[in-house]
């Protein structure tokens, strides 16, 4: 059986990287990040339940404590703090042409000599984002059905 990978859209700044995951209704999302700079996901969405997983070497290294994550019924939006400050030249360790389902997400992008003059996205919201222990893919914390008519409410009042 094929692996199946979820689109990822991202885009960064000189000290973190914004990363969304596109998968909608995704059920039972379990994300991690490793100080090197591992990010995994899993999850099951679709009628099938179909499992979508991705693997991903990012081109530094990360501070995970100071990463968050918000999981919305269409994505899952991680921002990740770089280890170092600077410009990563691609999402990935690997040289070449990305995997397809990695693209540039040209709604938070900016060049970095405009950096400085971009909208800061320090005002976006992440006050509803957690820290990545929520979310560890080592099996100890699984996520709880109890939880889901909560974020059904949080949708009905958009």
């Amino acid at each position: 059986m094929m692996d199946r990978h979820p689109e990822v859209v991202w885009a960064q700044r000189t000290d973190k990287v914004f990363l969304t995951v596109e998968l909608p209704d995704a059920k039972n999302p379990k994300v991690k990040i490793e100080p090197e700079g591992k990010f995994t996901f899993s999850a099951t969405a679709g009628s099938d339940n179909r499992l979508y997983e991705l693997d991903l070497e990012l081109f530094g290294k990360v501070n995970v404590d100071a990463s968050k994550i918000n999981i919305g019924l269409r994505h899952i939006f991680v921002v990740i703090e770089k280890e170092e400050k600077g410009w990563w030249k691609r999402l990935v360790k690997a040289e070449g042409k990305s995997p397809p389902y990695i693209k540039v997400d040209w709604n938070k992008w900016v060049d970095e000599d405009e950096e400085k003059d971009a909208p800061s996205l320090e005002n976006f919201d992440l006050g509803g984002m957690d820290d990545l222990s929520k979310f560890d893919m080592g099996g100890e914390q699984d996520s709880d059905d109890e939880d889901l008519p909560e974020l059904e409410n949080k949708a009905a009042t958009l």
